[in-house]
């Protein structure tokens, strides 16, 4: 067990709270179970930390806290909470303003599937895995986004169009301008071998 995950088994389970709002943190708490890792898996995607991506998946929870008189009203909370962990990210990025690049093989293993393949296959899909990685950092900021948050988050063009705040048909553009932009990197990368 990881340490996000380690950490996640310190929260309290839905049937041990007893309080006057327990339904309100009943929901959270199963909000905290179900998407967790989806929001680390956005974090993580932006910041390429560990830690930062568990203090953004953190300060998310934290809001919702604050905020749980408004879990009755959401249609889907995966988006609402993907779109407060997407904001915080960016908050923090432009606080920032540097992104320190992570070769961690720590870090590697977190996002990449578990299968049984051999220590060679496995470094090769890891170099594989980085690499498209670095080619999604080069690009432009807007295309950058969407193609995270589609690619590796899965979230359809509306769930996108809602986290930023835009219009699904400039979702679909992006997403089109993003692979096809990787797309001719990866031929330019070939015709060099």
């Amino acid at each position: 067990m990881g340490t996000f995950e380690a950490q996640l088994a310190g929260w309290p389970q839905p049937e041990a709270i007893a309080c006057p709002e327990e339904e309100s943190y009943v929901a959270v708490t199963d909000l905290v179970h179900r998407y967790s890792t989806t929001l680390f898996r956005v974090a993580y995607s932006v910041t390429r930390n560990t830690g930062e991506a568990e203090d953004v998946v953190q300060e998310t929870f934290l809001r919702v806290l604050r905020h749980r008189e408004k879990l009755a009203e959401l249609r889907d909370p995966r988006v609402w909470l993907v779109r407060i962990a997407w904001n915080l990210v960016l908050d923090r990025k432009r606080r920032s303003k540097t992104r320190p690049e992570t070769e961690d093989i720590d870090d590697l293993i977190r996002v990449l599937p578990a299968r049984e393949r051999r220590a060679d296959e496995e470094l090769i899909a890891a170099q594989g895995h980085s690499h498209i990685l670095s080619l999604i950092d080069e690009l432009p900021a807007k295309e950058r986004q969407v193609l995270l948050l589609s690619a590796l988050e899965e979230l359809s063009t509306a769930q996108i169009a809602v986290v930023l705040r835009t219009t699904e048909s400039t979702i679909r553009s992006r997403i089109f301008r993003a692979r096809r932009m990787i797309a001719a990197k990866l031929e330019q990368e070939a015709e060099k071998w």
